[in-house]
């Protein structure tokens, strides 16, 4: 296939693997909010009201990048943080849903691209907060740039990089004032991808909200999941996929909305909120089945004899 068609493919799927360039420096800039990508970005920059969701979590992000925030009695935790050029439309979303910056104490990163992470370091100093990520994913974080395991590597630009970072474990929980967040590792798309899971109670009815990184099999020209060298990673995600159509899973929210019709919810949801369109037990379920059924394409694709 080639590179167009490659672009082409990338699009449809949503990809976050796109390539990208970073802006230069200009005298008097702020180089954690210096853009990266900006034609590309802008795509996933359509302006979202900020919207409580279910109980104290909201969504304040843009019509293709979702940004989550969950209110605790000990502050605010964001998950993801969108590109840099967006930071100040972020927090400007933050505020009008009546919360302040300052407040948030932890970002929990989803995966190490730029369009989920390129906002991190910008938000993370503005507010003080810690961002929390997988250890392979702070690796990343901590170079500015994707490694060699990485299927998008050949077409990834840098980016800032936190100055407050924690490496968390697969299951491990995360803890702040009344809420509880569950870190569930979902190598594939990345190898350090983590999704993030918690309970939401609201009149009398909990639900459990997976915040999930996308499982998207998409790669560079030049990385082929088919290859021999490439065995134990196809393995993984397979793994990652499986696993996560088992998760207990009342609301899905994903990194991109469009990848599990978030953004077809979010539009219903703000037209008429009752019956909640987002409370879908069945929601992991089909997020997996999906990205399998990409994944099973995508290699069939490789293993067609080149033309």
């Amino acid at each position: 296939m080639g590179r167009m068609a490659l672009l082409g493919m990338s699009l449809v799927l949503g990809s976050t693997a796109l390539l990208a360039e970073v802006i230069p420096a200009v005298a008097g800039d702020d180089p954690l909010l210096r853009p990266i990508a900006p034609e590309t970005a802008q795509r996933w920059l359509a302006p979202r009201p900020a919207t409580r969701i279910h109980g104290k979590t909201w969504l304040v992000g843009f019509g293709g990048l979702n940004v989550a925030l969950i209110k605790t009695s000990a502050g605010l935790i964001l998950i993801d943080a969108a590109v840099p050029q967006s930071v100040h439309d972020l927090e400007a979303n933050i505020r009008s849903a009546g919360f302040e910056v300052k407040d948030i104490r932890l970002i929990l990163s989803t995966e190490p691209h730029y369009d989920h992470a390129g906002g991190l370091a910008a938000l993370s100093r503005d507010s003080g907060a810690t961002v929390l990520a997988s250890a392979p994913a702070v690796a990343v974080l901590k170079a500015g740039r994707s490694g060699a395991d990485d299927p998008q590597v050949a077409w990834l630009p840098p980016l800032p990089s936190p100055a407050r970072l924690r490496a968390v474990k697969d299951g491990e929980t995360i803890s702040l004032g009344d809420t509880k967040v569950s870190a569930i590792a979902t190598p594939g798309h990345t190898a350090g991808s983590m999704s993030w899971r918690w309970k939401s109670c609201e009149g009398g009815r909990c639900e459990t909200i997976v915040f999930a990184s996308s499982l998207n099999p998409v790669a560079a020209p030049g990385y082929r999941f088919i290859d021999p060298a490439n065995r134990a990673y196809v393995a993984t995600f397979r793994r990652t996929i499986a696993r996560f159509g088992r998760l207990d899973c009342g609301i899905l929210l994903s990194a991109h909305p469009d990848q599990s019709g978030g953004d077809v919810k979010l539009d219903h949801f703000l037209k008429l909120p009752v019956p909640n369109p987002f409370v879908d037990p069945g929601a992991c379920r089909a997020y997996a089945a999906k990205f399998s059924g990409l994944l099973d394409a995508k290699l069939a694709e490789e293993a067609k004899p080149a033309s």
